[in-house]
């Protein structure tokens, strides 16, 4: 059994889960940084604890996600805009000492990449991404079984591979970066700058309009896909995987994508052969996160025996 961790700015989920994935007990807390790293362990701990014993099973490892920027080698935290007070703390080493056994840290979006392909969408393949699609654009690559990391184990950024260097500023600084030009957070900003006549509306608000045949927020669900399906085509050329599992909260409306998804992948994946890139929704879904956190150490240290 493996004890889980998924960490974000506002909360902090513990889980107990076993070696097919299933959350067998769990419990979440506000992540409250402005109380300390020292705080949060105690919660932690204490939560990880009470988890365990429902579980009625031995801990064989921690499996850790967390958002931001992380160093998975030395399990420390990194310059993580929620998490200021926790800098440079260990968290994987507390842990593992805590509970005296190994433990692993990932950013959150590779613990979700590797929780769906351990136990999800990406399960039997050996070339697999993510993509997750909300507020910004995230994931990760699986490559060979593993996961993929840059030079100096970078976290790759290809919500930032520019579609159209003429098209919308991005938070990155950069112009035209997938992420600005296909996110949940782009999709309301084309929709506005398109439509000024119409009032401001969020992603979903838009998604649920397009449901109800509003044309304007058609329009704008059609751009959407078109930059969706060109930047997964990009993806489909550089890594030619088997899978790509979509999702994020923008992708809660795949359905509305989905043709514009294709055509795109159609007209601009010439060269690879035809059905190599499978596109599908991921599955996990509420267990997400636990799961995720939980693959980490299935990765790092070995598949449960």
């Amino acid at each position: 059994m493996i004890g889980a961790f998924d960490i974000g700015g506002t909360k902090i989920a513990a889980g107990a889960v076993d070696e097919s994935g299933r959350i067998l007990a769990s419990e979440e807390c506000p992540t409250e940084p402005e109380q300390g790293f020292d705080d949060a362990m105690g919660r932690m701990q204490a939560m990880l604890a009470r988890c365990i014993a429902r579980s009625g099973q031995t801990l064989d490892g921690i499996g850790i996600g967390c958002t931001g920027p992380v160093d998975p080698f030395r399990g420390v935290i990194s310059e993580v805009q929620f998490l200021r007070s926790w800098k440079n703390s260990d968290l994987a080493g507390r842990l593992a000492a805590a509970f005296n056994v190994d433990a692993a840290l990932e950013n959150d979006a590779d613990a979700h990449t590797l929780g769906e392909y351990f136990w999800g969408a990406g399960r039997g393949c050996q070339r697999f991404i993510m993509v997750t699609v909300g507020t910004g654009i995230g994931g990760g690559v699986i490559l060979d079984g593993r996961l993929y990391r840059g030079a100096n184990g970078v976290h790759p950024e290809f919500g930032h591979h520019v579609i159209d260097p003429s098209g919308a500023s991005c938070s990155c600084g950069a112009r035209g970066c997938w992420e600005s030009l296909a996110s949940g957070t782009a999709l309301s900003a084309w929709f506005l700058a398109h439509h000024p006549d119409q009032p401001p509306m969020s992603a979903q608000a838009i998604c649920a309009a397009a449901e109800q045949g509003n044309s304007a927020a058609q329009e704008a669900v059609v751009a959407m896909g078109d930059y969706l399906g060109l930047g997964l085509a990009n993806l489909v050329n550089l890594f030619a995987p088997e899978r790509i599992a979509l999702g994020g909260g923008l992708m809660g409306s795949y359905h509305l994508f989905r043709e514009r998804i294709l055509a795109a992948l159609e007209m601009h994946t010439r060269l690879i052969p035809k059905g190599t890139a499978n596109v599908l929704r991921t599955s996990l879904g509420e267990d997400s996160g636990l799961a995720g956190a939980a693959s980490v150490w299935m990765h790092r240290f070995g598949k449960l025996t």
